[in-house]
């Protein structure tokens, strides 16, 4: 079924995340009918314009001119033109200011349609070897390491497949990140590349991780696949792990050695939870 696009409606197209036979029929249809594109990066859009041959104009609109820039689209689109919104790669509104302009458009009743496309979070999960069932998208980690770790921690008794994007310039921090937080074994797949001429999979633990990424230098954009929690493992919140640990150490063994008792049935990371029953210190003493 083909219809021209209709008046005064936004059409999210998912583009190519780097193999151009990925796009769509309808996509090229759509970006070929509408009134305007609003590219993330216009000479990015250009070069996957020009090879399909549409002609269609082009606007810029991204992170840092989003703000002047929805109230112009808005306008735009309530004078009955159709606009296509793209990101660089993928679907857009994931991890990029998509979601902006899609959310004024639904605010001001203005139709939006998707055009569903590639989407580099999905094509890595589908190959990863790893859980499909249940799985949460956490996209870009903090850049900050004390930041990033307080995500994590966050994220430390998650049984579904976790999913982050990564570049290639924070990618050992963040694996050291990911080992010392969620344990260094881990199951994880890196995917790199993805659709492009040098597509790969790697797979194994974040210990491996590190030690294999510490003899090579990352190249290209990432997609983590990180694996949740076993079931059959405790799923214990901060506040319970503080108890368990109280509880150790007010039966006279040290705070190492309750970190390391916890850790075996918990199967998280001994440091993780040595510095937490450092953190129960002013409890205890004000205790006796």
């Amino acid at each position: 079924m083909q219809t021209d696009p209709k008046p005064g409606t936004l059409y999210v197209v998912g583009t190519p995340i780097g193999n151009l036979e990925d796009m769509t029929f309808r996509a090229v249809r759509i970006l070929q009918t509408v009134d305007l594109i609003a590219a993330e990066d216009t000479r990015h859009t250009g070069k996957l314009l020009q090879y399909f041959e549409i002609k269609t104009p082009q606007v810029s609109y991204h992170e840092h001119n989003r703000t002047s820039r929805i109230p112009e689209l808005l306008e735009y689109l309530a004078n009955n033109k159709a606009i296509a919104l793209v990101s660089d790669a993928g679907m857009p509104g994931i991890s990029d200011p998509g979601y902006e302009l899609v959310k004024a458009c639904i605010a001001a009743k203005i139709p939006v349609v998707p055009i569903p496309g590639a989407s580099a979070a999905i094509t890595a999960l589908s190959a990863a070897g790893l859980p499909t069932d249940r799985f949460v998208f956490e996209g870009f980690l903090p850049a900050k390491s004390q930041q990033r770790r307080e995500y994590l921690e966050s994220l430390q008794t998650e049984s579904r497949t976790l999913i982050f994007y990564e570049s290639p310039h924070r990618l050992r921090d963040t694996l050291q990140d990911l080992a010392e937080v969620l344990g260094s074994d881990r199951q994880i797949v890196l995917g790199r590349e993805l659709t492009k001429l040098y597509e790969e999979f790697w797979r194994g633990t974040t210990a491996e991780a590190i030690m294999d990424y510490s003899q090579r230098e990352p190249q290209g954009e990432y997609t983590l696949i990180v694996a949740g929690i076993l079931p059959s493992q405790p799923q214990l919140t901060q506040e319970e792990l503080k108890a368990e640990l109280k509880q150790l150490i007010n039966q006279g063994i040290s705070r190492s050695q309750a970190s390391r008792q916890l850790a075996k049935v918990t199967s998280l990371p001994r440091r993780q939870l040595y510095q937490l029953a450092l953190s129960l210190i002013v409890d205890l003493d004000s205790n006796i």
